[in-house]
């Protein structure tokens, strides 16, 4: 294989995730229990055999920078491999990172030092499952200058994705991004193929179009600017995800909103879930602290501890309380005759004695009083918590309550 070199966005606000993006990073938001999101991202890698990652941070990276550190200090520097954390370091100019394209030629001396034949762009904000040496073998038979993976989306969903034409040999002859009137798949008037926001580039085109793109007045930006201007003058193709997709049901999710990342991750508890975090061929890693396994109590006759169709993390326990279709991360603990319901709870979250909570998402650390419920009057929980338009009830890390 060509020398690749995988650049990883992981600087952006996250401002629709808020309040869980209040002290941390969109891509170091937890994600399935045990998981960051950007675990799936790096995974991905992996298990691709592409080891030559940089990953660049900007906005409230900390507990980014910390979680890489403990647990994706894997690979072998011996063997030339890393996982780099590169910060926003206004290393050209005054500016901090201005777009997506930006945040890439503000490092490109790193490509100039490596000097990879390809560039791998991901985003660390996704969830899905996908084997990149399909993508840069199809890059390499097409004789690309740039490959962009699309998947499928209806196109009422037009206005959160850069939208793609293509003909029939896959090459892209139009980019429109975040169309309202988009141009639909022929023959299938309510889909549109969607950029993933995945791209293979070759690194010497790549260089030559940021230097260009820098010199203009644009926001500097893959979707609005680089892809529509190579379009006109470049080897631009389509890959289809469904070709690398390594869960075999094309699953893919943008975490970007509350009510997406609430969806996904009850996504995970589904009797037959379309991601399947259970394969053995393809790992998600992710760093695992030494707690002990989780447990559920029967305490006496009408308080005992059970759980239905619901993820429990290790280091959890369900005192004689009850948890249906929820996510226990670590150290979650439920008390007697608690009832927790179509809700995330974080790390070291404590669910109170008679407590209910539903349809909530429930950031770390936090203690929910005794007899306190969350997620059946909206009203009152809007007074004192964020509720989505979808009446998911989102209760910030460390509140007092």
């Amino acid at each position: 294989m060509k020398k690749v070199v995988t650049m990883l966005l992981a600087g952006g606000r996250g401002e629709r995730l808020y309040p869980l993006t209040r002290d941390r990073a969109k891509p170091a938001v937890p994600f399935g229990a045990i998981y960051r999101i950007i675990d799936f991202t790096l995974s991905n890698c992996i298990n691709s055999e592409i080891r030559h990652i940089y990953i660049l941070t900007q906005y409230k990276s900390t507990s980014l920078h910390r979680h890489i550190q403990l647990g994706w200090n894997i690979l072998s520097t011996a063997l030339g491999e890393f996982i780099e954390v590169i910060p926003a370091q206004q290393r050209i100019d005054e500016h901090w990172y201005q777009g997506t394209a930006d945040a890439i030629f503000q490092n490109i001396y790193t490509l100039q030092h490596e000097k990879p034949d390809l560039v791998l762009i991901l985003s660390g904000d996704h969830i899905y499952k996908m084997d990149y040496r399909k993508m840069i073998a199809s890059h390499l038979e097409k004789g690309a200058d740039l490959t962009v993976a699309s998947i499928r989306m209806d196109r009422s969903l037009s206005k959160e994705f850069g939208v793609m034409e293509v003909d029939r040999e896959g090459r892209i002859k139009g980019f429109q991004e975040k169309p309202e009137e988009p141009r639909t798949i022929p023959g299938d008037p309510e889909g549109i193929l969607a950029s993933m926001g995945i791209y293979i580039f070759n690194t010497e085109i790549l260089v030559r179009r940021l230097i260009e793109n820098a010199r203009s007045d644009s926001s500097h930006d893959f979707g609005k600017d680089i892809i529509p201007a190579m379009i006109r003058k470049d080897r631009v193709f389509n890959f289809d995800f469904r070709q690398g997709d390594c869960g075999g049901m094309g699953y893919w999710k943008d975490v970007g909103t509350i009510d997406a990342y609430y969806e996904a991750n009850m996504d995970l508890v589904a009797v037959i879930p379309q991601l399947n975090l259970y394969d053995p061929e393809w790992p998600i890693l992710a760093h695992q602290p030494p707690y002990p396994p989780a447990k559920t109590v029967l305490l006496e006759e009408g308080r005992v501890g059970t759980a239905l169709n619901s993820i429990l993390s290790h280091g959890s326990i369900i005192s004689g309380g009850s948890v249906k279709r929820s996510i226990l991360s670590p150290r979650v603990k439920v008390h007697s005759y608690a009832e927790v319901e179509d809700s995330i709870l974080l790390s070291g979250v404590d669910v109170g004695r008679h407590a209910k909570i539903r349809r909530t998402i429930i950031d770390r650390d936090v203690q929910i009083p005794e007899g306190m419920e969350i997620g059946y009057d909206l009203e009152k929980d809007a007074k004192r918590f964020t509720v989505t338009a979808s009446d998911i009830v989102v209760v910030p890390k460390w509140i007092k309550l």
